[in-house]
């Protein structure tokens, strides 16, 4: 007997694809270092003739139609990008509905199909269309890079790399727990002379249409997942990039059409849904009663408002505060670097960029001897001042300001009130004379002026805070956090009680803490298949990724049960 008709199999396309899905599956696990996308562009692993081409094929699609998409349509429309190298236009158009339901509908039609396939299949569908994919990395990398200021070595790993790590990463999750259970079980209870005999069937059903809605920064490392965890849990999706921000994930689209459709399935289970800055669809599609999953990236304004949504199971990452408690180092000059590095890396523009550093007033211990707070304050201005005027350096590190309002708050910050200790400039990019830079600038906070650091400032933006001590230190980091969220929280001391303390104490406040970072590693990394980012447990952001919760939330599962006599 059996209940639920059996799901749609195509054996050969999971077949093809089982080892990759094993490997990430343990690596789920394990939480140590994998990745079948090599991070490097090198042309041994991406061909020789990959880089030249695609840049091509970046440069051909300027001013012209996105006609890679296979959903349906009826009319097109020209997109705001505009690159912040040099200023110009994109002059893209892409296909459109010109009305809401369109969108709906097709997309519901197109997820029959889908919902009645089994795991393996959207696994091996959904991870051929990641393999795919790679080999447009160099195009993603252009693309992000013109549309979101990013240098081209962080578009290329970012968006291309380390984003299909995360959707792989989704893929594994969610075919581990759609499988996690038998779908037929024999139940027998002995009840004296007698046994009640059950037969028990299971079946996994999507909770239904999902939106991604995209944010300017990360076009495809923040929408990937999402993405990714509802088409593995069976949804249809429609994919909203921001209208700054569509080139990137308008290729992905393209790329996941492209297989489905070659594998018997409706390219409109993913559509993209694009508009512009003056006539928006977002809230017209999150507040849609036919979309019941949304995963967003963005402000905090707009993210509370998502999450608010009746009816909705939301997903968001949203701003927070991140801090840096330094209390004692055994290099001041490493530490300032590392710091250095990661306040000016893309320009301050990441969600897990530092803004708040609190160092005590009397200063902090040295391996050998003591440094002031002026020493401190010293070394990170110096190694910042000296990474951003770099003539190779400089510009490869922070790239462009994306938007002209980061560009306001950076010009605004020095009349915040505070002792100014690094002043912002413009940086000086000898391929693009034209680039949109600003050098961080470094504050110092005075006692009677903290309510500056009390909200994020998004940007090259930087407060030092002098504190009584360390505990002081932990505490406004903590407070902070707890109240405004934060994602991540660097911290350096030689102390193991202290450590121990800033560590629990942060955990309490849902925010992940990186100790005594130097060198090549830095806080506003995060890696797919070990770091969890975003945790969920502050205002930063209700979901992380990628963890169970990521998932199941996606899915429930249905059991029928059928009586023996």
């Amino acid at each position: 007997m059996q209940i639920f008709k059996p799901l749609k199999t195509i054996g050969s396309i999971f077949e093809k694809h089982e080892a990759m899905l094993k490997e990430a599956t343990a690596a789920v696990q394990k939480r140590e270092h994998y990745t079948p996308f090599p991070e490097m562009p090198s042309p041994q692993e991406y061909g020789e003739t990959a880089e030249a081409d695609q840049k091509k094929q970046f440069e051909s699609q300027m001013g012209g139609k996105f006609e890679r998409l296979k959903q349906d349509s009826d009319s097109w429309l020209a997109s705001d990008e505009e690159s912040p190298y040099t200023g110009k236009p994109l002059g893209i158009s892409y296909p459109v509905y010109t009305d809401i339901d369109s969108y709906i509908k097709a997309s519901e039609k197109a997820s029959q199909d889908w919902k009645h396939t089994d795991p393996k299949t959207r696994a091996g569908i959904l991870i051929e269309s990641l393999q795919r994919l790679k080999t447009h990395f160099f195009e993603i990398a252009h693309a992000t890079m013109h549309t979101t200021g990013q240098a081209f070595m962080m578009s290329f790993q970012a968006s291309g790399p380390h984003a299909a790590d995360r959707a792989l990463e989704a893929i594994a999750l969610g075919y581990q727990e759609l499988t996690r259970f038998p779908d037929h079980i024999s139940w027998e209870k002995p009840a004296g002379k007698f046994s009640l005999k059950l037969e028990k069937f299971g079946t996994n059903v999507g909770r239904g249409l999902g939106l991604s809605i995209g944010c300017a920064t990360f076009p495809t490392w923040n929408s990937m997942p999402g993405l990714y965890a509802s088409l593995i849990a069976g949804n249809a999706v429609i994919v909203k990039p921001h209208p700054k921000a569509i080139y990137p994930m308008a290729i992905v689209v393209g790329v996941i059409q492209e297989v489905l459709s070659e594998n018997g399935f409706s390219p409109n289970l993913v559509m993209l849904a694009v508009d512009t800055t003056e006539k928006q669809i977002t809230k017209k599609l999150a507040e849609h009663s036919s979309v019941r999953i949304i995963d967003f990236t963005g402000g905090s304004e707009f993210g509370r408002y998502v999450e608010e949504l009746p009816g909705k199971i939301v997903f968001t990452e949203k701003a927070g505060i991140n801090s840096v408690i330094i209390d004692s180092v055994d290099d001041l000059e490493a530490m300032a670097k590392n710091i250095a590095f990661s306040v000016s890396l893309y320009s301050g523009q990441m969600c897990t960029a530092p803004q708040n550093i609190y160092v005590p007033e009397s200063g902090i211990k040295l391996k050998e001897g003591h440094a002031s707070l002026a020493d401190v304050e010293n070394a990170i201005v110096n190694a910042t001042k000296g990474l951003v005027e770099h003539p190779k350096a400089g510009h490869a590190v922070a790239g462009a300001i994306q938007s002209k309002a980061t560009i306001e708050r950076v010009k605004k910050a020095s009349g915040l009130g505070g002792k100014i200790l690094l002043e912002s400039k413009p940086i000086a990019n000898p391929e693009f004379p034209d680039a949109t830079t600003q050098s961080p600038v470094i504050i110092e906070v005075e006692r009677n002026k903290r309510d500056i650091i009390k909200g994020e400032m998004f940007g090259p933006i930087v407060f030092i805070i002098p504190t009584k001590d360390s505990a002081e230190s932990l505490e406004l980091a903590s407070g902070n956090a707890r109240e405004h969220g934060a994602i991540s929280c660097s911290a350096y001391t030689q102390d193991p009680e202290l450590m121990e303390k800033i560590a629990m104490q942060m955990a309490e406040t849902g925010t992940p803490v990186s100790f005594n970072l130097t060198g090549n590693i830095y806080v506003n990394q995060n890696s797919g298949f070990s770091d969890f980012h975003v945790t969920g447990g502050n205002p930063s952001g209700n979901a992380s990724f990628t963890n169970a919760e990521f998932v199941v939330k996606r899915f429930v599962r249905i059991q029928s049960r059928v009586f023996v006599p």
